[in-house]
């Protein structure tokens, strides 16, 4: 990986504990890891591998996408008009043709989208597994791709006949599913700091496996020390089912399954009450605040000023390409802004706060002290945006907020571990136009059932 200099930073947003905002700044870099933040002056005195001029540029620490469905890419615009469970029903049938070779270019195409808008890392939720679909066809992407990548091995056990909302047909046997949920953790999960693979354990939710398969996995996760992932109190028939089904509110259902604690976080939890707030507050449970999606599918505004309040740890995530129907991480840290307000309080949430959301935030999240602020000893991943674009004209004298209520603008530079992914906007890992091409091909084939 070598040496990389940036000098000369219109405005670097360190996300540091000071949370500093500098200017005509530089960042040092060797072999993926940051070595000095500061003047140039401050900079070791060697010959860098790679020079950056920054003097147009905003640098911020890489942002942080802690829930996705990747896949999804493949059936977007699709149910257009459904709340959560019918828009479910709905591409249940279609998912459940899904290929290996559609997982991973559907991914991959997913990641570009996220790389270009800012995302550095990203946790994926693949929780179907129909025909040949492996967990490996989203790894191998990553790998390719450059992103550093959480790999949430999903799972559906609780089929239709046995009172769940999947399809039998997109169900899978639970021994099967914790053999190989331990196969890939096994083979795959890195624990070391700067690990740009690891493995989660993530059933779909508590409306799709059973409590048998909630308690196992927890077990296993935390047999090997990885962290755990499902969906919680989406919308209200969500709560509903939780009722229904357990007699219990999705957190306390969440709670006495093993469900809670700093190695967890929960997507969505829009519906959650001050109750469970105070619960996942106490016990360390993260958050995965995903607004597009919540808003597409009528789920609802989240409460995510009481969990900010309450210091549960909160991140951003886009959710699934198919209920967003986008991939752009910056755009989540706006509408989280924009959300929070439309309840009535202009102060609900600061742009810097969202910015805080998108980067430390989903860090914590994910479990990772080596990502989301641009410090000594931080993963070298981090994006720089154009001053000088139509989106941000008018609004330079606080640039750092810009990037938020202003039309979220894509990369001109991204680096992860170190390396160049994206050079003057253009990604240097894929072929994108070939990329969009094969995906459009592998998209009519799917919605055709080829």
């Amino acid at each position: 990986m070598g040496t990389l200099l940036v000098k000369h930073i219109h405005t670097l947003v360190t996300m540091d504990a000071a949370r500093r905002e500098l200017h005509d700044a530089a960042l040092f870099a060797r072999d993926g890891v940051i070595e000095a933040v500061g003047t140039l002056a401050e900079m070791p005195q060697t010959t860098a591998d790679e020079v950056l001029d920054a003097s147009r540029l905003i640098v911020l620490p890489g942002l942080v996408n802690t829930h996705h469905h990747m896949y999804q890419t493949l059936t977007r615009a699709l149910a257009q008009d459904h709340e959560l469970f019918d828009w479910l029903v709905t591409l249940y049938p279609i998912w459940s043709r899904l290929r290996g070779e559609q997982v991973y270019v559907s991914a991959k195409l997913a990641m570009a989208e996220l790389m270009l808008s800012g995302c550095t890392t990203a946790s994926d939720h693949l929780y179907l597994f129909p025909n040949d679909v492996t967990l490996e066809d989203e790894i191998r992407a990553a790998q390719e791709m450059g992103l550093r990548f959480h790999a949430a091995r999903g799972s559906m056990s609780l089929g239709e006949s046995k009172g769940g909302l999947p399809p039998d047909a997109v169900v899978e046997d639970e021994a099967a599913i914790l053999r190989d949920t331990r196969r890939v953790i096994e083979a795959y999960h890195d624990a070391r700091r700067h690990a740009m693979l690891r493995v989660v354990v993530a059933p779909c939710s508590p409306f799709s496996v059973t409590r048998d398969l909630m308690r196992e996995a927890a077990a296993l996760a935390r047999s090997y020390g990885v962290h755990l992932h499902t969906h919680l109190a989406e919308n209200v028939k969500d709560v509903e089912y939780s009722l229904a089904s357990f007699g219990q509110r999705p957190g306390d259902y969440a709670e006495a399954v093993g469900w809670v604690g700093p190695d967890v976080w929960h997507a969505h939890c829009v519906q959650l009450d001050s109750r469970e707030i105070q619960l996942f507050a106490r016990t360390g449970t993260g958050v995965c605040h995903c607004p597009s999606s919540n808003m597409r599918l009528a789920s609802g505004i989240a409460p995510l000023r009481a969990l900010l309040q309450a210091r549960v740890r909160v991140g951003l995530g886009v959710d699934g390409s198919a209920s967003n129907d986008s991939n752009h991480l910056l755009q989540e840290a706006r509408l989280a802004l924009l959300l929070q307000r439309v309840t009535g309080d202009p102060a609900a949430l600061s742009a810097r706060q969202a910015l805080e959301l998108a980067t430390l935030g989903g860090a914590a999240v994910l479990g990772r002290d080596d990502i989301g602020a641009l410090a000594p000893g931080m993963s070298a991943d981090f994006v720089a945006y154009s001053l000088d674009t139509l989106a941000l004209a008018g609004a330079l004298h606080d640039p750092v907020a810009a990037l938020v209520f202003c039309q979220p603008p894509g990369v001109l530079w991204s680096v992860i571990n170190g390396r160049v992914v994206v050079r003057d906007g253009h990604l240097v890992t894929v072929d994108t136009p070939r990329l969009i091409e094969q995906h459009q091909r592998l998209s009519r084939q799917l919605l055709r059932g080829d």
